[in-house]
């Protein structure tokens, strides 16, 4: 008979929320840990990415989480990747009742973090920079948690995070009750125990590597020029899918590809902004998209149920790399297919790892069909819906330029043309916000008020330049050229005449000086303001702009040592 969560010691409320979310039965790692843990015990678990972990250390510290004062947590969850973090935020919060949870991590802004952490947090799940980052703003302090959770330690390791760890712990309670959770046991997770656990009691969960043994692994090789054709073929044959590339400008890039292809995908890699890969997760756990274009950002963070397929577009680093991309189908008893394209070069490198793994599958030929039939009935019985003409991904990396991927040079950022009803831009008319393309025999799609040699300005209501409201530069040109012809005596003061007045923001005077108050001695100083001491030297007036004789003489007579 199996063990139930009643069983255990948990409490109707939570039993109850499980089984609205048709969770009924405990997995082993949460049957192994759950009464360890409520007993106060030291726990040091070791169990592959889902299997339940998230359960089996949530729900003993929403049972004995107590209330917290403000910028004071009682409990504290530190986990490596701001997805990773969100996710479990999300599932505790499923059941957690009045209990408080609240999260911080890198990549918004710090203003709701530091207003939930005034109101009072219960159970704060954290990523060790932005927490260490707020401890050092004095907006929180870690002096009352009672206890501590570890997820992915190993993780934590492979990423660095280890120092900040140590520096963390060592902030709470001497007493605290520490539970530990890793793929591994071993180096320096083996240290972490040593050092912050007291007697841990030790589970360990299935093999080291299950996600491998569960998933079929395919090897295809091919030139790397026929990668991203096969990559769609393949998402097309079994999805979601999961696709790793080895950079954020190739996942960016290989997501424009794939889009032109058909293929409804999402980029998501540490380029992003949190909302722009929060977006994306959002959208392919909710089969909105075909694929995930990711960098190994994912492969540490994402946690999602149905993955049917991951492909390695490019090589994973080494075999660790490898086991933790793949990680992210077959999970939690599903199947799933891992297909791996390999350039010829590239073979060597996949067969050591193999062995390391200790897989040995066949370096084989395209075959789209073979996976189908390795995947029957995996994909969703509702495909995506796809548009008759899919454009680049929505969210903006950070290589693209500032103010977005724009086709056109000198296009408005804060305004885009609508597009006609085929589709297409017309060739002739123009838009409110849009001036017609010029013709050009350099290709350059720039307007001729654009270059300093001529042609017309723009309307009054935009600048040449851009900017609303402001003078043309052809207007702006022209006043340097009436203010700088020779024999013209800048600083003797405005001429008189309309065709004397300068264009408006000129540095000549202009709309300033003729808005400067009437009265003794304003357009004097105004004046001075403008004009220097040695501009007036040189022009032989004095500050009210009249001529000097005495000033003028000294210039012509020192003027050329004072030059030296």
């Amino acid at each position: 008979m199996s063990t139930t969560f009643a069983q255990l010691g948990v409490p109707p409320s939570i039993i109850d929320a499980l089984a609205a979310r048709d969770i009924t039965s405990p997995f082993e790692i949460q049957a192994a840990t759950i009464a360890d843990t409520l007993a106060g015990r030291d726990v040091c678990g070791r169990a592959p990415t889902g299997s339940g972990k998230t359960l089996a250390f949530g729900i003993p510290l929403v049972i004995k989480a107590g209330r917290a004062e403000p910028r004071r947590p009682r409990a504290l969850i530190l986990a490596p990747t701001r997805e990773l973090a969100e996710q479990i935020t999300g599932e505790l919060r499923s059941f957690a009742g009045e209990v408080r949870i609240g999260v911080v991590y890198g990549g918004v802004g710090y203003g709701p973090q530091t207003k939930a952490l005034r109101q009072g947090v219960d159970i704060l799940v954290a990523c060790p920079g932005r927490l260490e980052d707020l401890l050092a703003q004095n907006e929180l302090s870690l002096a009352a948690v009672e206890r501590v959770v570890l997820d992915e330690a190993d993780r934590m390791a492979d990423m660095g995070f280890l120092p900040t760890v140590r520096r963390l712990l060592d902030q709470t309670l001497p007493d605290r009750q520490t539970i530990l959770f890793s793929a591994t046991l071993d180096g320096d997770v083996a240290k972490l125990t040593r050092d912050y656990q007291r007697d841990p009691v030790r589970h360990e969960v299935g093999e080291q590597t299950p996600d491998i043994t569960a998933a079929d692994h395919v090897f295809w090789q091919v030139t790397r020029d026929d990668r991203r054709e096969v990559t769609a073929a393949a998402i097309n044959a079994v999805w979601p899918a999961i696709v790793f590339t080895r950079t954020r400008h190739g996942a960016d890039r290989l997501a424009k590809q794939l889009s032109k292809d058909g293929v409804v995908v999402a980029a998501i890699h540490g380029g992003r902004s949190q909302n722009q890969r929060t977006r994306a997760l959002d959208d392919f756990a909710r089969n909105k998209v075909h694929a995930l274009i990711a960098t190994d950002v994912a492969a540490r963070g994402i946690h999602v149920d149905g993955v049917a397929l991951v492909v390695h577009f490019d090589p994973p680093e080494d075999h660790k790399a490898y086991v933790h991309r793949s990680g992210r189908t077959a999970r939690a008893g599903e199947g799933g297919v891992v297909l791996s394209l390999l350039q010829a070069d590239q073979i060597k490198d996949a067969q050591r790892s193999q062995k390391l793994i200790g897989l040995d599958e066949p370096i084989g030929s395209v075959d789209a069909g073979a996976l189908r039939d390795l995947a029957p009935g995996i994909r969703p019985a509702r495909p995506v819906a796809r548009p008759e003409t899919q454009s680049a991904p929505r969210e903006r990396s950070s290589e693209s330029p500032r103010n977005g991927d724009r086709t056109r040079r000198g296009a408005s950022p804060a305004r885009k043309s609508k597009p006609q009803s085929d589709g297409r831009r017309s060739s002739g008319g123009t838009s409110d916000n849009r001036r017609p393309r010029p013709e050009s025999s350099s290709g350059r799609n720039r307007d001729a008020s654009d270059t300093r040699t001529g042609g017309a300005s723009r309307t009054s209501a935009q600048g040449a330049d851009g900017r609303r409201g402001g003078p043309s530069r052809d207007a702006r040109d022209d006043a340097r050229e009436r203010n700088d012809r020779p024999g013209r005596d800048r600083s003797a003061g405005p001429r008189t005449g309309p065709a004397a007045k300068p264009a408006a923001g000129s540095k000549s005077g202009g709309a300033k000086a003729a808005d400067a108050p009437r009265g003794s001695g304003a357009k004097a100083r105004g004046l001075k303001a403008r004009v220097g001491r040695k501009q007036r030297h040189e022009a032989g007036v004095d500050a009210d702009g009249q001529p000097n004789r005495k000033a003028r003489r000294s210039h012509l007579q020192f003027g050329s040592g004072r030059r030296d």
